[in-house]
């Protein structure tokens, strides 16, 4: 077994600058095989083929040192003191003895630094006094794919046990608050709870490990507990009214010994149900208080005038076009003083005459636009646009194209709006009032209220 072998670090407590590599060893010639590339072969447990299920004991990753399952924050402990190794996140492991014997095997093939961040403490002491850490944690790249993957074998376990239980018909219960039995699928036991007693733990088809679900909570009863408050009463009537009075005939939502019956708080790794509800109640009202039904933030993708080429942003688009198309659609924007409108109306324009096939420059008409495209590469016509008034008209104001992004990212700034403003070349006619009198006499409001008049 290789032993934990220091490395120097950066003064003053940081992580060791090598590990910027992010686990460099382990693509050397030597080490390839070792490579994650496909999906994680995790060890067998050791002395044999035992299952793991059958281990009686988690043991350390360096030592012969044996802890119980039950009892993993003792192994973390004699990991700490023992071997000055830490684990980042250890509520994030979903499978911890697995998590454990994969890096034992690990560890014992390569040192520990090729893996762990080394943190130096009392970094200011002399060099004999000073410690030094090792912390494992999905910065590694390793580390990250090797929890996924347990995370995912997890989940992939938690719905088949779900799906069985859905389908199981040979379950039999009693009812906790009336002892009624009742034989069947599970659902026949919940629903019953739920619609006679009011109590809700939640839709059968949400809940996994149905069975060890009801034992804990008839346990929690039997001790004279009451399930939301968790206080103990001296008799079984006194708490039997007690939480049909306070309503608390419902299971505490802050106790964490619940969520391992609930198939939501498997999904997401590191997520507890409560946060993923608080997204979902979060995204919610935001789709209620601006009623973008179905909107999701995606990113906006613009398409080439000429060509099928894509991309996010309109500088690379733009780009894109003055090198392969020698189409500079900023510079004609600059040189013609094209506010927004006028651009919309332009990139109509081309978005018709390429979609027809036509060349704008010289009118001539093609079999395909991949011909046109040829064209316009040969004959440079990209770059010939004709009059203004060709295409600064009002039917260009409709879009070729109703999904065309690219008219959503043209810019509108303070100069396109300053152009769109009257110059000041253009006469303004202040309007006449030296005859106000007269224009008042003669005004044509003065005979529809004499007609009125005479009407009444």
């Amino acid at each position: 077994m290789a032993a934990p072998r220091t490395q120097e670090a950066a003064p003053g407590g940081e992580e060791d600058g090598d590990r910027d590599r992010g686990g460099a060893g382990l693509v050397s010639s030597e080490d390839s095989k070792d490579c994650i590339l496909d999906a994680l072969s995790l060890p067998d447990s050791p002395g044999g083929s035992r299952s793991l299920e059958e281990a009686p004991a988690v043991p350390c990753v360096f030592c012969e040192e044996h802890f119980p399952v039950a009892q993993q924050d003792q192994l973390l402990k004699h990991m700490i003191i023992e071997h000055k190794v830490v684990i980042a996140d250890v509520k994030l492991v979903a499978d911890f003895p697995r998590y454990i014997l994969y890096w034992r095997k690990r560890f014992s093939e390569q040192p520990v630094t090729d893996f762990c961040s080394v943190i130096r403490i009392n970094s200011t002491a002399p060099p004999e006094e000073q410690d030094h850490y090792f912390l494992l944690c999905d910065v590694l790249p390793e580390d990250r794919v090797l929890r996924e993957e347990l995370q995912r074998r997890k989940l992939t376990a938690i719905l088949e046990q779900q799906q069985r239980e859905r389908e199981d018909t040979s379950f039999r219960g009693a009812c906790m608050f009336c002892n009624e039995e009742f034989s069947g699928n599970r659902s026949v036991l919940l629903n019953h709870m739920s619609r006679e007693h009011a109590f809700n733990i939640g839709l059968p088809d949400n809940i996994v490990n149905c069975r060890e679900f009801l034992r804990t909570l008839q346990r929690k009863l039997d001790n004279l507990q009451c399930l939301y408050c968790e206080k103990t009463f001296r008799d079984k009537n006194t708490l039997r009214d007690h939480m049909r009075k306070k309503q608390h005939r419902r299971i505490n939502p802050r106790n964490r010994e619940y969520d391992q019956f609930y198939v939501i708080n498997y999904l997401e790794l590191g997520k507890s149900w409560e946060e993923v509800q608080l997204e979902d109640d979060r995204e919610l009202l935001d789709h209620q208080e601006e009623d973008w039904s179905g909107w999701e933030e995606l990113p906006v993708s613009t398409v080439c005038l000429f060509c099928d080429t894509r991309a996010e942003a309109i500088e690379k688009l733009c780009a894109h076009m003055e090198e392969a198309h020698e189409f500079d659609l900023p510079k004609i924007k600059s040189e013609l003083g094209l506010n927004f409108y006028q651009q919309v109306k332009l990139v109509n324009f081309i978005r018709r005459q390429v979609h027809q096939s036509r060349c704008y420059g010289c009118r001539a008409k093609f079999a395909s636009r991949a011909a046109l495209r040829a064209h316009l590469e040969d004959a440079g016509h990209a770059s010939l646009l004709p009059a203004m008034d060709a295409w600064d008209q009002p039917q260009y104001y409709f879009p070729t194209y109703e999904n065309d992004s690219l008219l959503c990212t043209l810019s509108d700034s303070e100069s396109d709006l300053a152009a769109r403003e009257p110059s000041g070349d253009i006469a303004i006619i202040s309007e006449d009032t030296s005859q106000l009198h007269a224009l008042k006499q003669s005004s044509v409001l003065n005979q529809l209220l004499r007609q009125e008049g005479l009407r009444s």
